[in-house]
């Protein structure tokens, strides 16, 4: 997430795999040898395009009661873009390796995510070897460890999920809208699905390593040679496993052709190697007071799988009341620092170990299901109409209760993912609604669901989403009430 934030103001971040995988039209120019030069020179400009108006809504954000929880995350997506081979990220010890600096020490066992980002592109025009994404296990102990895979999923952005264009809000109930490799994964995790590619659980015998993952990012025959792979997989280890993710290019057999690394040429690596290079830009210290903010992206272990939660009125209350009519509140999803909506809540994962270059916190929360419920309640003697909406208003840490959108939003697309909204319809029978949303920056976004409350009436609505890759924080989750029809 190397982008750059700033705490009074919001400054758009630089996506360069959005950027680089997205635009994928060539530009010719067409040789024009009869056409007279003041002919060109007289031609009709291009209008300057109106700029968006800003919209300021009196809009109040609340922070989310819960937390993550402990469940480590091993958070492979520094540097995003890998243009060498090494060592992307090692929680192995140190000792007897030939980068110490490059091992974390850190054991995982029980359960764990393991969440991997990463681009290849040809370092030159003419180097289109296939660079290949390993996550190597290592079972330090005297007795074999079962790992159990409870969900995993992978995808390239070329051919399994390119950036397309699709509208703000399709209805996606089989998972086949997706937008991007962050997305499919997201949307696959959040249905609880187990990629068929990837066994039910791996054996490692004692002292000895396994694969994980060993899978190709391949350039070759694409224009740009850029590709990306995104990856989740939710673990859980009888025994103390060590991870790392390794970048290796494709070996070539006796006939010329490309292979898949071994087990023993990424154990090499992982033992001889050093981190990949270039590294990503240094992140600002968390402790700066002023100025632009670096994010940074991230290369260690996170504390957090899961943000669940039950969002009411306060501490002592079971329900959630709906706003006056007319009004809207809101939940601050995602934030971080300079990005906090007014809440002074981050909500980045802490980072148990990381590199020192590498992020403070995994801002953004990569992989992290959200899991909220809204007990509504309608406690007015009037029926109201309420909504729910996922928004990305202007990133600001003070909105002092307004929020301030474009219209039209920018053209900048700040998440790309799937939702899920369960709840109990206007007939009083279960309903479930999946849709994948595109917000840019500004957007105000569509009603997820609109219910109509009678007096004293009660829903529950459960949202759930696993916020993904490539997007940018934060969103918001709203609850509003519309104003009453005016009586013909």
């Amino acid at each position: 997430m190397d982008w750059i934030g700033n705490r009074k103001r919001d400054i758009d971040p630089t996506r360069p795999y959005q950027a680089c995988i997205c635009d994928r039209t060539k530009i010719t120019h067409s040789m024009l040898p009869f056409l007279p030069i003041f002919t060109l020179a007289q031609a009709t400009p291009t209008p300057t395009p109106t700029p968006p108006k800003e919209i300021v809504q009196p809009q109040q954000v609340r922070a989310l009661s819960g937390k993550l929880d402990n469940v480590p995350v091993f958070n492979s997506n520094s540097p995003e873009l890998v243009q060498t081979e090494g060592i992307l990220l090692s929680t192995f010890p140190a000792n007897g390796k030939a980068t110490p600096a490059a091992h974390l020490n850190f054991p995982f066992q029980g359960r764990f995510d393991v969440f991997a980002h990463h681009i290849a592109k040809a370092p030159t025009p003419d180097d289109l070897r296939t660079l290949y994404l390993g996550i190597i296990l290592y079972n330090p102990g005297t007795k074999p460890v079962t790992v159990d895979i409870l969900q995993a999923a992978s995808y390239l952005s070329q051919p399994d999920a390119p950036f397309i264009q699709l509208p703000s809000l399709v209805d996606n109930p089989a998972g086949t809208v997706y937008a991007g490799p962050g997305s499919r994964v997201m949307s696959d995790i959040l249905r609880g699905l187990h990629q068929a590619d990837f066994p039910p659980q791996i054996i490692i015998p004692p002292g000895q390593s396994q694969m994980l993952l060993n899978l190709a990012i391949p350039v070759r025959t694409l224009d740009p040679p850029l590709n990306g792979r995104s990856t989740l997989m939710r673990l859980r280890s009888d025994g103390v496993v060590y991870a790392a993710s390794l970048a290796r290019y494709a070996p070539v057999d006796a006939e010329g052709k490309e292979r898949a690394p071994t087990v023993e040429e990424w154990q090499q690596l992982l033992d001889n190697g050093k981190l990949a290079t270039p590294r990503d830009r240094t992140p600002t210290p968390p402790d700066t007071s002023k100025g632009q903010i670096i994010y940074g992206r991230v290369a260690g272990v996170a504390q957090g799988s899961r943000w669940q939660t039950q969002l009411v009125d306060n501490p002592t209350s079971q329900f959630l009341s709906i706003p006056q009519a007319g009004l809207a509140f809101s939940y601050g999803l995602s934030t971080l620092p300079g990005g906090t909506m007014g809440t002074e809540q981050i909500q980045s994962a802490t980072m148990l170990v990381r590199y020192p270059d590498t992020a403070y916190f995994a801002h953004g929360n990569y992989g992290v299901q959200y899991s909220l419920t809204l007990p509504l309640v309608n406690p007015t003697n009037d029926t109201k109409t309420v909504t729910l909406t996922v928004q990305t208003p202007l990133k600001e840490d003070d909105p002092k209760g307004e929020l301030r959108f474009l219209e039209p939003p920018a053209k900048q697309v700040f998440f790309r993912g799937t939702v899920q909204i369960r709840y109990k319809d206007d007939t009083g029978l279960p309903g479930l609604r999946i849709v994948h949303l595109v917000q840019r920056r500004g957007q105000q976004g569509e009603p997820l669901v609109t219910l109509t409350m009678p007096p004293r009436d009660e829903r529950l609505v459960q949202v759930d989403f696993l916020y993904p890759p490539d997007a940018t924080p934060p969103q918001i989750l709203t609850v509003s009430t519309k104003e009453r029809s005016p009586v013909p």
